[in-house]
């Protein structure tokens, strides 16, 4: 019975991580007219959605990547003009990622077609299965933190 659960766990597993790669490229290729990387309207989306200026290091965390992955995207996005750096108020060493008027435009395009995208994906799904599926994501979610802040270095 115990090789039942875990395989059970484990086809979760890969279901889940499957599913979030395949969200995301869709959305990427319905965004593949805008000519941006994946990272670069990420960056975007996840610095839009803040709603505060992010440094570096928290807008790379955020996306999933490396903090020298996420200079070069920022490097990207300064020179296509879509966000600017900025110091921070509290310490000089700091720099913000701020969306430009242009980023910001660029997040409503991408806003756009995700909520499209997530509307049809979901459109035939019964809301009390995706409830239930969001309550289970959500309390994976905080326990892979906590098990991943308890992490020793």
């Amino acid at each position: 019975m115990a090789s039942n659960s875990n395989t059970l766990e484990e086809h979760f597993s890969s279901a889940l991580h499957n599913t979030a790669r395949a969200w995301k490229l869709a959305v990427d290729r319905r965004l593949k007219y805008l000519g941006l990387s994946q990272a670069s309207w990420t960056a975007v989306a996840v610095a839009a959605k803040a709603g505060e200026p992010l440094s570096q290091i928290e807008l790379a965390n955020r996306v999933g990547i490396e903090a020298a992955s996420m200079v070069a995207t920022i490097d990207r996005l300064v020179k296509l003009e879509l966000v600017v750096r900025e110091p921070s108020p509290h310490d000089r060493r700091v720099k913000l990622v701020v969306l430009t008027k242009a980023g910001q435009q660029l997040y409503g395009k991408v806003k756009a077609e995700a909520d499209a995208f997530r509307k049809e994906l979901l459109a035939n799904v019964d809301k009390q299965q995706l409830s239930a599926a969001v309550k289970l994501l959500e309390h994976l979610q905080s326990v892979a933190e906590a098990v991943a802040s308890d992490a020793k270095p």
